[in-house]
């Protein structure tokens, strides 16, 4: 499989999970940043969850993806700020 070769078939409904310290908006943030590369992001299509002592909290954003490129850019903006500590 090549670089740009993927199993996915595009447009396709795909989450993805960030996590981080709950001492932040994190969900703020995590909508903000993958506002930024899709336009089809509504409120049901966000769910944010504690950690069980509330020190983490996690946040899954079901986006419909259009492109390898497209996650591939939504995973590095995510993954580069410095708030969000874990992507997947």
């Amino acid at each position: 499989m090549s670089e740009e070769e993927t199993l996915l078939v595009f447009p396709c409904e795909f989450p993805i999970k960030a996590m981080g310290k709950a001492d932040v908006e994190l969900d703020l943030l995590v909508i903000d940043i993958v506002r930024r590369h899709t336009d089809s992001l509504t409120e049901d299509r966000i769910s944010t969850r504690p950690s069980k002592n509330g020190t983490y909290v996690s946040i899954t954003v079901t986006v419909t993806a259009t492109s390898k490129p497209q996650l591939d850019a939504i995973y590095q903006d995510l993954s580069g700020h410095p708030h969000i500590l874990m992507v997947i």
